[in-house]
């Protein structure tokens, strides 16, 4: 459903993300961890049609992501990690937008699928509200919302739960499930490694730009030769990462 070849951004000298490859098989939660400037972000920009590749190619369900771009984001919904909401809509007026963007009509069943979006993220009682009224993690329910409106077929989503309660984050993550359960392939990169060692069942490492570990939680340690049970473990071993600095910022 996803798959990435060769794909590589270079700034400059610099390299953001390179020879980056994989698949995503339809109806997977897929896990994309790394750290802090690992490259996370600009993979995830160049899959959703933001950013061009400096090489490789991009094929959401068999459509070309540059070649074809039209017909890829129209099987695509995209949660970034920094969200753009228009503040004085309502966020019922912000949901009708994006059924126009997407050209879906009342037949489409759009409203219907507005109605049960906004009733399952509590926002149904201030769906006539400006958004400029509302929360961080109110926003954030609603932009997955957005997401979800034309029931794409990839979902893409760049750290989720970011300021969401822990009911909002169970809330997401067990309709992430449902999804997936329908048929939906996800794409999910996270800094929180609970929430990907919960839902993914396969996992890709990203450092320095380049893939440097993917396959399941039993094949993490393999790669990582490793038999620690936590994939935050797995994690910084795989990243080079395992002793962190130590300072006292005591009292001198």
């Amino acid at each position: 459903m996803i798959e990435l070849e060769g794909l590589t951004k270079k700034f400059g000298s610099f390299w953001a993300v390179r020879d980056l490859s994989l698949k995503v098989r339809p109806g997977e939660i897929f896990g994309f961890l790394g750290p802090n400037g690992a490259g996370k972000t600009t993979t995830i920009r160049m899959m959703v049609g933001l950013m061009k590749p400096t090489s490789g190619r991009i094929f959401l369900d068999g459509k070309d992501v540059f070649r074809k771009p039209e017909e890829a984001k129209a099987i695509l919904g995209y949660i970034p990690d920094r969200p753009y909401l228009y503040e004085k809509l309502t966020g019922g007026e912000f949901l009708e937008f994006i059924a126009g963007l997407h050209r879906l009509g009342k037949e489409d069943g759009w409203e219907e699928r507005s109605q049960r979006l906004l009733e399952y993220f509590d926002l149904l009682s201030c769906r006539k509200e400006l958004i400029e009224s509302y929360s961080h993690g109110m926003r954030q329910r609603l932009i997955i919302s957005a997401a979800l409106l034309h029931s794409p077929k990839v979902l893409v989503v760049d750290e989720p739960v970011v300021g969401l309660d822990p009911r909002g984050v169970r809330l997401v993550t067990s309709l992430f499930r449902d999804l997936a359960n329908g048929g939906m392939t996800l794409f999910l990169s996270t800094h929180i490694l609970g929430i990907a060692e919960d839902l993914c069942p396969r996992i890709g490492i990203i450092h320095e730009g380049q893939l440097v570990a993917l396959g399941s939680m039993s094949e993490l340690r393999k790669q990582a030769q490793s038999r620690d049970e936590r994939l935050e473990s797995l994690f910084l071993k795989l990243t080079q990462d395992e002793n962190p600095r130590r300072q006292s910022f005591g009292a001198p």
